[in-house]
C-alpha cells in the first residue's frame, strides 16, 4: 500500500496493485459519516471490437450496458441489490462509454456492503430466461430513448460529428443489437472485461484503508487476465464529419447542441488531462455565463437559461460543446464562430481570465467534498493515467494565450456540427 499526501488539499490517497491486478484507492475522510464506493471496469458502451492477443472479436452493440443489468442476479437467487439495501447501503450502477461502474453509498456497515458489493460483480449468473426477459426490458428502455429529445440531440451529435469512431455507438445498442445477446455472449464479455487487471476498487469516506485493502484480497479471487486492446485503427478526420443533423420530434421547441470536434493529445495521460482542462477553461471563457457573448444574447432574447457549454471526453473522443434552445440555432452557431475569432485576435482580458480560474479551483476544492466525486477522480485517474489531484496546478499554469489559442485552433466551421431536435412541421391540408 502507498500513501501520498496532498497537503494543500487537506487530503490523502492509499492506492496499491493487488497480485491479481486489481487496483484499490482509499481516500479517508475521519469527519465524513457517509462512505462511498466505486467498483468499476474499464469497459464501456464503445467497446463493441477489441483484441485479445491477434484476434479481433465483435459484440453486439449495447453488451456493456447489458451485462451490468443483470450483474444483480445472484446464483443463490438473491438481488445483490436488495441485499445491499437490507444494510441501509444505497446501490446503484451506470456503464459510459468506455467504463461500467458499481456503486453504493452507506453510513455504516461498510465491510458487510463492501463485501457484497466485490462478490455479486465478480460473479456472473446468465440463463436464456434472464437474457430473454431483460432484453425486453433494455428495450422499453431503448424506446423511451429514441423518444427523449435531449438524447436524441446528444447522439445525433456523435453521429455526425464522427464517421467512424466507435464513439457513435449507442451505449444501449439497438433493439436489433441486444437480440443478437445470449449468455455465452455475456459470461465470455465478462471474463474478458471483469478481469482484476482491467477494474478498479475505489472508497471515500469515512473508512479504515487497512479493511478495504483486506475486503479486497479475501473477496476477489479471480486471477489477473489478459487487458483487451480497444480498435484504435479508425482514421477518423480531424474534421467534423458532417455539419449539421436534425430530427423532428414532438416538442415546442427548438432544442440543439453545437459540437466541436478536438483532437485529443496522443502523448494521453497527464497532456490529455491539461486539453481537457484547457477546452473547459476556454468555453468558459467564450460563453460561461459571466461571457459577454452570452450577456449579449441572453439581451437579444436569442438564448435562455437553458444555454450553457462544456466540454465530452469519453473513449479516446474529446469534443467542446454548447446546449442551448430556441429557434435561432444558425444565428448562434453564426455568433459563436465570429466570437471566437474575434477574441482570438486580441491580447484576452486577464482579470476576466483570472476569475475564471479562481471559479475553476472554488469548483475543484467543492468536488473534493463529495465522497462520490472523489471515487469518480480516482478511478478516471487510474483508468486514464494521471492524477487528478493535480488539478489546481494544471489550471493555475494556463495562461490567457493559451486560451486564444485554443479558440483559433478549434472553434472554426470546418470542425462544427449543429444537432438540432425541431417539431413536426404541420402540414397545411
Amino acid at each position: 500500500m502507498t500513501f501520498r499526501d496532498y497537503p494543500e488539499l487537506g487530503e490523502c490517497i492509499y492506492s496499491g496493485v493487488l497480485e491479481n491486478g486489481l487496483a484499490v484507492y482509499v481516500m479517508p475522510k475521519k469527519d465524513y459519516v457517509k462512505t462511498f464506493a466505486a467498483f468499476a471496469t474499464r469497459y464501456g458502451g464503445s467497446d463493441c471490437r477489441f483484441k485479445l492477443g491477434d484476434k479481433f472479436i465483435e459484440t453486439p452493440a449495447g453488451i456493456a450496458h447489458f451485462l451490468e443489468h443483470k450483474m444483480f442476479d445472484m446464483p443463490d437467487g438473491k438481488d445483490a441489490m436488495t441485499s445491499l439495501s437490507a444494510l441501509g447501503a444505497s446501490p446503484n450502477a451506470f456503464t459510459g462509454p468506455d467504463t461500467t461502474c458499481y456503486i453504493f453509498s452507506c453510513t455504516d456497515k461498510l465491510d458487510e456492503s463492501l463485501r457484497i458489493l466485490l462478490d455479486f460483480v465478480m460473479t456472473p449468473y446468465f440463463t436464456d430466461a434472464s437474457v430473454a426477459k431483460e432484453q425486453g426490458i433494455i428495450g422499453q428502455e431503448i424506446r423511451m430513448c429514441e423518444d427523449n429529445p435531449s438524447h436524441v440531440v446528444f447522439e445525433n451529435l456523435l453521429k455526425a460529428m464522427y464517421s467512424e469512431h466507435p464513439v457513435r455507438i449507442s451505449v444501449p445498442g439497438t433493439v436489433e443489437s441486444i437480440a443478437e445477446i445470449t449468455p455465452k455472449t455475456l459470461y465470455d464479455c465478462h471474463k474478458v472485461f471483469y478481469n482484476p487487471s482491467n477494474m478498479v476498487l475505489a472508497v471515500a469516506g469515512r473508512v479504515d484503508p487497512e479493511a478495504v485493502f483486506k475486503a479486497a484480497r479475501e473477496v476477489v479471487s479471480a486471477e489477473a487476465g489478459q487487458v483487451p486492446v480497444r480498435d484504435t485503427g479508425f482514421s477518423e478526420s480531424p474534421l467534423a464529419a458532417s455539419s449539421r443533423i436534425s430530427r423532428q420530434m414532438d416538442v415546442s421547441i427548438p432544442s440543439y447542441l453545437i459540437g466541436f470536434k478536438l483532437k485529443p493529445d496522443p502523448a494521453g495521460g497527464d497532456a490529455l488531462f491539461r486539453q481537457n482542462l484547457l477546452a473547459e477553461l476556454a468555453m468558459d471563457y467564450l460563453a460561461g455565463p459571466s461571457s459577454k457573448l452570452y450577456s449579449r444574447l441572453y439581451e437579444q432574447g436569442v438564448i435562455n437559461d437553458s444555454f450553457g457549454c462544456g466540454v465530452g471526453d469519453e473513449a479516446g473522443a474529446l469534443y467542446a460543446y454548447i446546449s442551448a434552445e430556441g429557434e435561432n440555432c444558425d444565428e448562434v452557431a453564426d455568433e459563436i464562430i465570429r466570437e471566437a475569432s474575434t477574441l482570438s485576435r486580441t491580447s484576452g482580458e486577464h482579470e476576466y481570465f483570472e476569475r475564471l480560474k479562481k471559479s475553476g479551483i472554488g469548483g475543484t476544492l467543492r468536488a473534493l467534498n463529495s465522497p462520490e466525486a472523489c471515487c469518480m477522480l480516482m478511478i478516471n485517474s487510474h483508468f486514464f493515467g494521471y492524477d487528478a489531484m493535480t488539478e489546481l496546478d494544471v489550471i493555475n499554469s494556463f495562461r490567457v494565450e493559451d486560451v486564444l489559442a485554443f479558440l483559433k485552433e478549434n472553434l472554426v466551421p470546418e470542425k462544427m456540427t449543429l444537432s438540432v431536435v425541431e417539431p413536426i412541421k404541420k402540414v397545411n391540408s
